[in-house]
């Protein structure tokens, strides 16, 4: 698919803000985190090596400008909860991420997903496809909440103290 097409696509389909909903495809989610994704360097990086412990999904993509706001969010939640694993999944090429990165750095992990992401959101429960769209699993791997749209932040903050409550 060209970009073009793609990006079309993707906007028509665009961000719901702030909707949050708990449609789950427990297979779905053990299927996903089975899977292993490039890093910026070209490593295969698998989601397995999160096993056992809680964790923030975000897919996301550089021509996102919902995505591009919440970055900074992310990173500063990121640091304030070290004890759990962020993961941004780009929906992107790699050449874009690199260049998006050196203007708006992050502190947490960002893998290749491609645009072949946006299946893989659908069988998670974005039914739309729309980014951005965080995840957050528990240390087994069930789902703790989904966010599809932009964070809220302070939201995000209280599932994730609710998370390390629940897990501890």
């Amino acid at each position: 698919m060209h970009k073009r097409t793609f990006l079309a696509a993707i906007l028509g389909l665009a961000v719901l803000p702030g909707f949050s909903r708990r449609v789950w495809a427990e297979d779905a989610i053990s299927d996903f985190l089975a899977q292993q994704y490039p890093d910026l360097s070209g490593t295969g990086q698998p989601l397995s090596r999160y096993a056992g412990r809680p964790l923030v999904v975000n897919f996301w993509a550089t021509w996102c400008p919902p995505c591009v706001k919440e970055m900074p969010d992310l990173d500063e939640l990121s640091q304030a909860f070290p004890e759990i694993p962020f993961v941004g999944l780009a929906v992107d090429t790699r050449r874009n991420v690199e260049r998006f990165l050196q203007q708006i750095p992050v502190s947490y992990e960002i893998l290749i997903a491609g645009y072949s992401a946006v299946e893989s959101m659908r069988s998670l429960g974005n039914r739309q496809g729309g980014l951005p769209f965080t995840l957050v699993l528990t240390p087994q791997g069930k789902p703790h909440a989904q966010i599809v749209g932009q964070i809220q932040p302070e939201a995000l903050r209280q599932e994730l103290q609710s998370l390390m409550a629940v897990s501890l």
